[in-house]
């Protein structure tokens, strides 16, 4: 990761200051992203927390609040992206496109990922990882948000998931994860098509489009361990049936996208 020069306080500080520390061409670069429709009162508590990297993207989802204004404020060089559909997905689809690191991290604007967790994905993914999914539960991960609803039904798609896609995923349905830039195209995702409501994959299901994508496409996955905290204010876009369905449409359409190519992949070797 990538570190800013050391800027030296003005004369007559009492401490011993270090020496600069410089970036090297070795280090990759490293974009975050976070989608956020009004989330201007948990935008201070989540920017406070960043790492220092590279870039910051803030997809904005067409607010009403301030927003933008308050991440600006909070971060002068924050980079702001207006997304042109509906949706995190979508959001999160402009957001990838703009990034210019080498590493791309997803992140959440309400304060349920935690963003001191970064540097545990850079990590896998420096340590050869093409894909570092994060997990509530595997060893080491958990939540305080999660109801018993939700559990119940990711438990029963990620069984599903494992089965038909030969996966060993823990945790299907969670929005914390990086990737390196150069597997973007893996995803497939339409950052550039208007329309006026949604696209498929532009909603919550992108979190399980993305993990069986990088399955499909045999990415190197590791699965990172992350509690998940509540949301700071305001209330979950989140539907659990609705969503539900939805990643359940998701699975049947990926598995029968991998039936297809698997179909097709004798005629390309002949």
């Amino acid at each position: 990761m990538s570190t800013v020069p050391y800027a030296r306080p003005e004369a007559g500080a009492a401490t011993e200051l270090p020496p600069p520390v410089l970036a090297t061409a070795s280090e990759p670069l490293v974009s975050i992203i976070i989608p956020a429709l009004n989330e201007a009162r948990n935008l201070p508590h989540v920017m406070a927390a960043l790492p220092q990297v590279d870039e910051v993207i803030l997809v904005d989802g067409g607010s009403t609040d301030d927003t933008v204004d308050v991440a600006r404020r909070l971060m002068p060089g924050v980079r702001i992206v207006q997304q042109n559909r509906k949706g995190k997905g979508n959001a999160l689809a402009c957001g990838f496109a703009a990034a210019t690191g080498d590493i791309i991290v997803m992140i959440d604007a309400d304060g349920s990922t935690d963003p001191k967790e970064i540097p545990s994905f850079i990590e896998a993914l420096r340590s050869g990882a093409d894909f570092a999914k994060g997990s509530r539960f595997s060893v080491g991960g958990g939540s305080a948000d999660i109801t018993r609803l939700r559990r119940l039904g990711n438990h029963g798609l990620n069984l599903m998931v494992n089965v038909l896609f030969g996966t060993r995923y823990s945790d299907l349905c969670y929005g914390y994860n990086a990737f390196w830039a150069r597997h973007l195209d893996v995803f497939d995702l339409d950052s550039t098509t208007p329309h006026d409501g949604r696209l498929w994959g532009d909603g919550f299901e992108i979190e399980t489009l993305l993990n069986l994508r990088a399955a499909r496409a045999r990415l190197r996955i590791v699965e990172v361990p992350s509690f998940e905290q509540q949301r700071i204010h305001g209330e979950s876009n989140l539907n659990a049936v609705t969503d539900g369905l939805r990643v359940l449409r998701t699975i049947a359409r990926e598995w029968t996208r991998r039936r297809a190519a698997a179909h097709r992949a004798p005629e390309r070797t002949r």
